[in-house]
């Protein structure tokens, strides 16, 4: 189905190379000249596409233990309890606990994956600079390469900044986050309107002009967790520079037809639907990455009645987290709690995270991501939404409010309110905004910095009775890290 997408760009253009036999091979070129024509281009490009994608322990979402796993089981939405049958390692429940050591591979991967990311931007902007390549195309990797520094910064603070790759990461101290971020900012400013306006096709899971000013304007968004200075009207006016984009959001209408019974889930399944995706993330099982989200959550048998494979019978979602949803909101069709196929039950409840644990059927459970094929025990072929058009209109909500016009703000909340099947609220508040991303966007990875930036990270939630202090709105450097860069300073608390 999806596979003409972009497969021909991050698979194919190995492929030609491989398949082509007339005498000029891309072997037999000089560097430039090949980095100087389209396809070169796309070629440097689509290795830091891949980084992206990656494989297990090395991705931005998909797999586990890396970066999305880092920033979800950090937040209260959802958890992998150890359980008494002694299934699941404890990494999980310490990241939810805030009691994860500083040597925990989750963290680790996070920092190595996006700093292979800014490896491979590095090159490719090198690459594309020396042969003067289509400057879209320079932009293109300039812009990633920044994206790959706002997520540091969000998880780590301050930490190394270099863009060159001459440089020995192993010798460099750490850069303040607020002179990173003004860095990046001023980068985005300069190449985000470079950059194709393309929306889908060959554009697919690539940085376009929209997605490099949703970069922007997450930048700013947060710009206080990262310099101490509010940016709230820049915030608003770089998602403004999205919405030009044509961008709507996908119907969420009943529907025998899609996943769970509404279009709604489409969103989450074979394709991101053009209308309200900003960026994606591709994914064909066993090919390009997988999704194992819904497939972690399921208990065997019941993964096994639903979709052939046996589930891993990991993620549950906490019911203080699933009890704030409406009853008539469609997007709490994605729970599973109750009796359901296989002949289980799941409970609401979990009695213990940690010790002994878990039930072997305890816990609600989370299928928002029903798996598409290709499609084994493994994993998926659910692409992964990176930015969608309703986050932007909930932004769009909270800037006008932290702004003082809740007026304004209430017909981008009620979009996305009215597409759910609730009431429209007059003159939302903080909290009110803050729920509603946390209904519309959960397991899409938001969460943790939604916390933080709504100034409820350090509260008491599920089984997080004492969630610490302001220490832990930053993860450890890695003591990996360190011990082979003892230039770097670990992280306050840690």
């Amino acid at each position: 189905m999806k596979k003409i997408l972009i497969s021909v760009f991050i698979i194919g253009l190995a492929a030609q190379s491989c398949t082509k036999v007339k005498e000029d091979v891309y072997d037999k070129y000089p560097a430039n000249a090949f980095f100087a024509t389209p396809a070169g281009a796309d070629d440097a490009l689509a290795t830091v596409v891949g980084r992206i994608t990656g494989t297990w322990g090395n991705n931005y979402a998909g797999r586990d233990n890396c970066w999305y796993d880092l920033n979800e089981f950090s937040s209260d939405e959802q958890v992998i309890p150890h359980r008494n049958t002694g299934d699941w390692q404890l990494d999980f429940a310490q990241l939810y606990t805030r009691t994860e050591s500083t040597s925990l591979g989750i963290i680790s991967n996070t920092w190595n994956w996006a700093y292979g990311g800014i490896s491979s931007a590095n090159d490719a902007v090198a690459e594309l600079t020396a042969a003067k390549a289509d400057p879209s195309k320079i932009a293109e990797a300039k812009v990633m390469r920044d994206w790959f520094y706002y997520l540091l910064i969000d998880d780590f603070g301050d930490v190394p900044y270099y863009t060159d790759n001459n440089t020995d990461p192993n010798k460099i101290a750490q850069t303040p986050s607020a002179t990173i971020f003004n860095s990046i900012v001023t980068d985005l400013k300069a190449n985000v309107d470079l950059l194709s306006e393309t929306r889908g096709g060959t554009y697919y899971g690539r940085f376009n002009k929209w997605a490099g000013y949703m970069v922007l304007a997450k930048l700013y968004l947060n710009a206080a967790t990262y310099t101490g200075t509010a940016h709230w009207q820049d915030a608003l006016d770089a998602c403004n520079k999205v919405a030009a984009g044509g961008f709507k959001l996908h119907p969420g209408a009943a529907n025998a037809a899609s996943p769970l019974g509404y279009q709604y889930y489409e969103l989450f399944g074979d394709v991101c639907p053009n209308d309200e995706t900003i960026l994606a993330e591709y994914i064909t099982e066993n090919v390009v990455s997988g999704n194992i989200y819904t497939i972690r959550s399921l208990n065997s048998a019941n993964g096994t009645a639903l979709i052939g494979f046996n589930g891993w019978n990991g993620t549950i979602i906490p019911s203080e987290y699933y009890d704030k949803f409406d009853n008539a909101d469609i997007r709490k069709k994605q729970f599973l709690v109750g009796p359901v196929a296989g002949s289980i039950t799941y409970t609401k409840d979990i009695s213990s995270l940690i010790d002994p644990g878990a039930g072997p059927n305890e816990g609600i459970r989370d299928d928002k991501f029903f798996p598409v094929a290709p499609i084994d025990a493994s994993g998926a072929s659910n692409d992964f939404p990176i930015y969608r058009f309703a986050d932007i209109l909930l932004m769009q909500a909270e800037c006008n409010v932290r702004l003082g016009n809740a007026a304004a703000a209430a017909p981008f909340i009620n979009q996305v309110r009215e597409r759910a099947g609730l009431g429209d609220i007059a003159a939302p508040t903080l909290d009110n905004i803050y729920d509603e991303r946390g209904f519309e966007l959960n397991m899409e990875g938001h969460r943790r910095q939604d916390m933080i930036r709504f100034g409820k990270f350090l509260l008491p939630h599920g089984f997080v009775t004492n969630p610490g202090d302001s220490h832990v709105l930053l993860f450890p450097i890695p003591t990996s890290v360190i011990t082979v860069n003892p230039k770097l300073k670990q992280n306050t608390g840690y």
